[in-house]
């Protein structure tokens, strides 16, 4: 069977009369045998075979298990050892959780897919009873983690409900990815957080897996370039959490509630499935170089059934710290820059419409609509440029004549705007702002002027 698009989904649905939530139109049916979801055949070898290495994670997992520790997704995680361990009594007691009080439908249909030799036919029926109210679900779709759970059900369900189990594939994936999500993106009214990315990467996964189609067709730039993002989208000093040390994922909130040890695990999580979804691109290999610090190794009971689940410490990558120290996302209208790569760096970050400093452990929150004066951070400025129009580069550091180049950003504009723009000895230009207001202007000497046109009307 041949790998295909959303794109060429989307055209077959067109050709064949079919609108978004009908049965009509290109198939949605799932060919591949359980376990279904994460947890297909190589996968599995590989998770066996840590196991029988008695590998670093498996060791931390059965420590905390054997401890009776207290996992926070027990369900899930009995699953888990089940599959791997053949552990009985594991996989009983998920299948006991997911029939009485289990409400969260990612664990059941985990459950249901990976226990299945363990439920009897009543269980089965009351398990089954809990995913099929979830895929009759009307609601529309609204986040990522939404969709994920209407996916995994309709995947589990793929026997006993064949026709209802492609109607909710076909809704998530016409209704919301294409006609929602990705549109989205493309218009950067919306981002995806580095917490959210997780509930991405499952989707991905399990589409992928069972239907034989790569959602990342619909924005393959986006795609291509958000595990970079993903990366640089942290603030550099590390939090000292019980167990291990975690990488803080940028957060708009983190000003009223502190660092988030949660937010951190999925981020994690997220990094680590991103690189077993394909771990051939550049941007996959770096972020495989980031993950394989065991500083960052996630040991508590939250964390280490993901880290067991995904992590492949054999897959080689790249050092991240060849990725540019200054990124800018022109797709979302973001921006993330560092002084350095080491732990004390400064950084900056603008995203969600808010620009954060972080500097010396803490972060402050700047309005780029407000006159303020250039934040030099040695490989990029950034101007504020909504109330001046002309900008001087500071000198470089160097004792030479020949000031250091850096590259400038101009932020505060609005977005889709067209400015002229002219920098000393050059020749005017115009150029759009970008959905967040950023314009980028590369290596640009010290003592160097930079001025901003009136826009275009």
């Amino acid at each position: 069977m041949t790998r295909r698009t959303a794109g060429q989904c989307l055209l077959g649905l067109a050709a064949a009369g079919g609108l978004p939530g009908q049965d009509k139109g290109e198939s949605y049916q799932v060919y591949t045998e359980a376990p279904r979801l994460l947890m297909r055949p190589a996968r599995l070898k590989l998770l066996r075979r840590e196991r029988e290495r008695r590998s670093l994670r498996w060791d931390q997992f059965e420590a905390l298990w054997t401890g009776a520790a207290t996992f926070p997704e027990l369900g899930w995680t009995q699953a888990l050892r089940y599959q791997i361990a053949n552990d009985r009594d594991a996989g009983v007691r998920a299948v006991a959780w997911a029939v009485g009080p289990g409400d969260d439908i990612r664990q059941i249909a985990l459950i249901a897919d990976w226990c299945g030799p363990l439920i009897s036919k009543d269980d089965l029926s009351l398990i089954l009873g809990k995913l099929r109210r979830e895929i009759a679900d009307t609601r529309p779709l609204k986040t990522l983690s939404d969709a994920r759970s209407r996916v995994f059900a309709a995947i589990v369900l793929t026997e006993a409900e064949p026709a209802a189990s492609e109607k909710a594939l076909r809704v998530v994936i016409e209704g919301f990815w294409n006609s929602s999500f990705i549109p989205s993106l493309k218009s950067a009214r919306a981002s995806v957080s580095n917490a959210d990315a997780y509930a991405l990467m499952e989707i991905l996964h399990v589409v992928r897996d069972n239907v034989n189609l790569d959602l990342r067709e619909g924005f393959p730039k986006w795609f291509e370039q958000y595990p970079v993002v993903h990366l640089m989208a942290h603030y550099p000093a590390p939090w000292p959490g019980g167990d291990n040390e975690y990488r803080i994922p940028a957060d708009e909130t983190i000003e009223k509630r502190g660092p988030d040890v949660k937010k951190a695990v999925l981020s994690r999580a997220a990094e680590l499935a991103m690189v077993a979804f394909d771990s051939n691109t550049a941007s996959s290999q770096f972020l495989q170089g980031w993950v394989t610090n065991d500083r960052f190794l996630m040991r508590g009971t939250l964390g280490i059934p993901y880290e067991l689940l995904w992590a492949n410490p054999y897959q080689p990558g790249l050092s991240f710290q060849h990725v540019p120290l200054a990124l800018h996302d022109e797709l979302g209208g973001q921006l993330f820059v560092r002084s350095s790569w080491d732990d004390d760096a400064m950084w900056i970050g603008f995203f969600g419409g808010q620009l954060q400093l972080f500097q010396e452990g803490s972060v402050t929150r700047i309005d780029p609509q407000l006159a303020h004066e250039a934040l030099d951070i040695d490989t990029a400025v950034i101007f504020f440029a909504k109330k001046e129009n002309r900008f001087l580069m500071p000198r470089g550091k160097t004792t030479t004549a020949a000031a250091e180049a850096a590259n400038v950003f101009l932020v505060g504009l609005d977005a889709g705007r067209v400015y002229h723009l002219e920098v000393d000895g050059e020749e005017m230009v115009e150029d759009t702002a970008d959905p967040g207001g950023i314009v980028y202007l590369p290596d640009v000497p010290g003592g160097i002027g930079v001025r901003l046109g009136p826009a275009r009307v």
